[in-house]
């Protein structure tokens, strides 16, 4: 099935995922010192960063035209929504940024070259982390589904506090609203000096 334009969806037309429980563990977790390839060229270890930091991540952003990974992609739970979910944090990085995060990512196992372009297209003001490999997947147990043979993340935020999970958001739907719903629980939930 082609995928003429990523941002128009019908949200009530497409399966909510389930909680299955596949984040629980999470929150308080310390981040592993894994370095992922970001698409401003550079190599982030998460684990490095000082400061409040967001990562959402998203199972695969589509290409306007293009066929979509499986024909049944829409009807997958979770699948649907990763552009809407990038746009919607590029739409509110500012705000974040007031808020209070330091530090904005995307993150899916995409290779760098596929995000450069997506990140490119949708004229992002963050970068973009590449776990092609799942090094960072595995270490922290992430929840993936199986699509066509690949390893995908199922959709969700987190909030990092110098290196340890604050705070998951998961299941994320719909997604375009998952920005705004980090951008609250920020302004409530003000990062410790």
């Amino acid at each position: 099935m082609a995928q003429p334009n990523l941002l128009d969806v019908d949200w009530s037309k497409i399966p909510a995922p389930a909680d299955d429980g596949g984040a629980a563990h999470l929150a308080g977790m310390m981040l592993p010192p894994v370095s992922l390839r970001a698409t401003d060229d550079t190599m982030v270890a998460l684990s490095a960063l000082k400061g409040r930091t967001v990562v959402f991540a998203y199972p695969r952003t589509g290409e306007p035209g293009k066929i979509a990974l499986v024909d049944d992609w829409d009807m997958i739970p979770g699948a649907r929504g990763c552009t809407p979910q990038t746009c919607a944090f590029r739409d509110l990085y500012a705000e974040l940024k007031t808020a209070g995060a330091a530090h904005v990512f995307g993150l899916s196992t995409q290779s760098t070259d596929y995000q450069a372009e997506m990140a490119s297209r949708l004229h992002l003001p963050f970068p973009v982390l590449s776990d092609e490999k799942l090094a960072l997947t595995r270490a922290l147990k992430l929840p993936t589904m199986e699509v066509a043979g690949l390893t995908l993340i199922k959709r969700l935020a987190l909030i990092i506090d110098d290196a340890r999970i604050r705070h998951v958001f998961y299941p994320v739907f719909p997604p375009d609203q998952n920005a705004g719903d980090v951008l609250e629980w920020l302004k409530k939930n003000p990062a410790k000096s």
